[in-house]
């Protein structure tokens, strides 16, 4: 909320303390502050100006020679071209040498030959943004009005309130009570341990004789959805501008003014924190004003001109049962305020705040409205608020009020009663406060309390303003707070000091990241929240996700069940920015549902993504794209450096959704499924709009619980090796694991290594047939080997690779 530091010395003695220094108190004790700001920030010489006389240019069809008073001795020119420039206006003008917005200096220029002597200025030229300026002058320059009251040479700063402190504070959502000056008020002067002073509610001075009970009536059904909803009522309205000082005021606090009813509205909501609505009671469809849920796919138009459809989780304000508004949110454009309204009838209510917050949220409708009935509502504050906006508008239209007040429901709040020790107090807080200064720091904060005989358990009543205070925790906070946190004494932590050290799970999950970060592969971030199509893909079946009840977007309305999906938007974001070579990874979780279970599972997953080139092209190193081969060697190298006893295998998947059926393989350790590896299928790369893409995934959590082998050093060899080739026919569907598994079945007692380095198939072959050739390495570490041993052992390998594969050796 903005906090207009003027404002607040109405209330408050400011005089010795500095707004910087007073929203550092704030933010020290109260809520965060997010800015204190003035918006006549590095201008000068800016002043009021009045036309005398304005004749349009000689060489121009849209610029005008003005003659202006600016207070001096005589009169200075200046172009403009404003469209509503005109004789006889009150108008904003920089000096010749003055700054404006952006610290843009102002200098003596011709324009078309015109010499002109300064710059008459729009209100956004000087600071002003175009979301609260008045919409008659958000295409030209602003016009003083007549009760403002300014002379020709006045400080345009200072008649704009642009020389006021603005701190705007970033409300929590449990200090509702800190949305509305008065609130504010009450907390400052705790701070400060000062009183506040507040105004009376001002009285109506015109009242009609007639009763608004005798207009329109109230009727709630379910004062759970509106426990407080009132209204009152005035006739004769004349709908106008509002006064100088309330318009300035409104705009350097972020609101636009309109006419004197909606800024009536406006700054009684600022005031109290009560948020109004005004109705034209001659333009409502029904004269029986309820509070309901919308009935499913109703029509309806709001105040912004949006039409929207409603949902039967939807609160509206009804006239005989047509909605007018859509509750704590937004009015509906029929029963709009406009200038030929002469009867006006004001709601003050409080409404489920959970209701308010699920509608305004759905229809991406947040107002200034709803941020505060979703906070809460002080219920001991809607009469005086409703009282004076009435008030204020018989006041600023020369309208006459109802008398009566409709009421629909009237719920009232105690005020809340805790109890507490002073014991508790200082050992929770480690302190030594004594009775009396317990008693004067509730006393600051407005809470009554009184003690036992004892003088030993304070029991404090909470006025209705503070909502957010219940138990015993929101004592001691309020205690914290005000007596200083940095008050509170610093101590030590006691017992016997432990050694810090990661589990065995983060040691893993650690040298994960090492080991794919060593493989040129970066790590990534994605986010937890995707689109239920993209949770699903890259599964074996399809499973249902688990969604996220009120999602901020559409794109993140379920929770991720793979973490590839997440890297692949990582790759069309850097190719969507000329980035084609990309190898990213990510650890993570993801989650499943779980039937009969709020909770989602969570397992923690591994998974790359590679595309383009894994090495920078040279002069001598031409771009080479990575293949399968790539992603399962980087599989493979990770595999390896997690040393697990159990067998990998590859087995060729061709039902993985989102993946290319002819490069996909599963990835088993034994006979568990551990992940996969392979490429994207082309039409879901297309879907991302990314080239040829290989990624892998495995399950970070099964390969943490598998059982590892113990690794040892082991002495490299001294003695030399010696290798065997051999060429092999066999039958085409024959693959390299088989003839590898049949190689290593043979338990050979030398043999270090064997690889495949040739594979033919066509010409000179049968058909059905192709040639693998290996070479394979022997070596022992503790002698030199003898060729008869080799021999031996090699002539095994070729007899057991002819007996159970049917190969010829060529």
């Amino acid at each position: 909320m903005k906090l207009s530091y003027q404002w607040l010395s109405k209330y408050l003695d400011l005089s010795n303390i500095e707004p910087q220094d007073l929203a550092e108190k704030i933010e020290r004790t109260a809520v965060e502050v997010d800015s204190v700001t003035r918006l006549d920030y590095k201008l000068k010489k800016i002043v009021v100006g009045h036309t005398l006389e304005v004749v349009d240019h000689p060489d121009s069809d849209h610029l005008h020679i003005c003659q202006v008073d600016v207070g001096e001795e005589e009169p200075i020119q200046i172009v403009c071209g404003a469209p509503n420039i005109a004789a006889d206006q009150d108008v904003i003008v920089a000096l010749h040498g003055s700054r404006i917005k952006d610290n843009v200096k102002i200098k003596r220029s011709k324009m078309r030959g015109v010499p002109s002597n300064g710059m008459i200025c729009a209100l956004q030229e000087i600071g002003f943004p175009d979301s609260v300026v008045p919409k008659k002058y958000v295409d030209g320059i602003y016009v003083f009005p007549a009760d403002s009251n300014v002379h020709p040479g006045d400080s345009v700063m200072e008649v704009l309130g642009m020389n006021d402190d603005v701190i705007d504070t970033s409300v929590t959502p449990n200090r509702g009570d800190m949305f509305s000056m008065n609130g504010n008020a009450h907390e400052i002067a705790a701070i400060l341990d000062q009183t506040a002073q507040f105004e009376a509610v001002p009285e109506v001075t015109s009242v009609t004789d007639a009763k608004l009970s005798d207009q329109i009536k109230v009727e709630i059904a379910d004062d759970q959805l509106a426990p407080v909803y009132k209204m009152r009522g005035i006739d004769q309205v004349k709908v106008t501008d509002s006064p100088f000082w309330l318009q300035t005021l409104l705009m350097k606090v972020g609101i636009r003014p309109i006419n004197n009813v909606v800024d009536v509205t406006n700054y009684v909501m600022l005031k109290y924190g009560q948020p109004l609505h005004a109705y034209d009671l001659d333009q409502l469809q029904g004269k029986t004003v309820g509070v309901a849920k919308a009935e499913a796919d109703t029509s309806f138009t709001t105040l912004d001109g949006e039409e929207r459809q409603l949902r039967d989780e939807d609160l509206v304000v009804t006239a005989d049962g047509q909605p007018i508004a859509l509750a704590g949110v937004m009015g509906g454009l029929t029963s709009e305020v406009e200038p030929t309204t002469s009867r006006v009838v004001l709601e003050a209510a409080i409404f489920d705040p959970i209701k308010v917050r699920k509608t305004a949220r759905f229809h991406n409708l947040h107002s200034e409205a709803s941020m505060r009935f979703e906070r809460g509502i002080d219920y001991g504050a809607v009469t005086d608020a409703l009282n004076e906006a009435v008030a204020l508008i018989s006041e600023f239209g020369k309208g006459q009020a109802y008398p009566d007040e409709v009421v629909g429901a009237a719920t009232t709040k105690e005020p809340a009663k805790v109890a507490i020790t002073l014991a508790k107090i200082n050992r929770v807080l480690g302190t030594t406060l004594t009775i009396s200064e317990v008693e004067a720091i509730f006393a600051r904060l407005g809470f009554a309390v009184t003690t036992d005989e004892n003088a030993e358990t304070f029991e404090v009543t909470v006025p209705v303003r503070r909502w957010d205070i219940h138990l015993q925790a929101d004592l001691l906070e309020e205690i914290a707070r005000i007596y200083g946190y940095d008050n509170l004494p610093v101590t030590l932590p006691t017992g016997a000091p432990t050694v810090g050290q990661l589990t065995e799970k983060q040691k893993i999950m650690r040298n994960s990241r090492q080991i794919l970060e060593g493989l040129g592969l970066t790590q990534a971030m994605s986010y937890g929240l995707t689109t239920v199509a993209k949770s699903q893909n890259f599964l074996k079946q399809t499973t249902e996700p688990v969604k996220v009840a009120w999602p901020m977007t559409l794109d993140h309305e379920a929770l991720r069940m793979n973490l590839v999906s997440g890297l692949l938007d990582d790759v069309a974001y850097n190719h969507a920015r000329f980035v084609d070579d990309v190898a990213l990874y990510e650890q993570g979780r993801v989650f499943y549902s779980v039937e009969g279970q709020a909770q989602p599972r969570e397992v923690e997953h591994l998974a790359g993504a590679i595309t383009g080139s894994l090495q920078a092209t040279t002069w001598n190193q031409p771009q080479q794209n990575v293949s399968f081969f790539d992603a399962k060697g980087i599989v493979e190298k990770y595999l390896q450096n997690m040393a697990l006893e159990g067998q990998i295998k590859y087995v060729a998947d061709q039902d993985r959704k989102g993946m290319h059926p002819g490069r996909t393989a599963d990835i088993y350790l034994d006979d568990q499924l551990i992940g996969f590896v392979g490429q994207v299928h082309p039409t879901t790369a297309q879907e991302y709009k990314i080239n040829e893409t290989y990624v892998f995934e495995l399950n970070l959590s099964k390969i943490i619980d598998a059982p590892k082998q113990m690794q040892h050093y082991e002495v490299i060899s001294k003695y030399p090796a010696i290798t065997r080739d051999v060429a092999l026919l066999v039958a085409e569907e024959v693959t390299n694991e088989q003839v590898l598994d049949v190689i290593q079945g043979t338990k050979q007692k030398y043999l270090t290594d064997v690889k495949l380095f040739d594979v033919y198939a066509g010409n000179h072959l049968d058909a059905g047939t192709k040639s693998l050739a290996y070479q394979l390495t022997y070596q022992d570490r503790n002698a030199t080997l003898q060729e008869d041993t080799v021999n031996q052992e090699f002539a095994k390998v070729v007899e057991q690779l002819e007996t159970q594969l049917g190969a010829t050796i060529r």
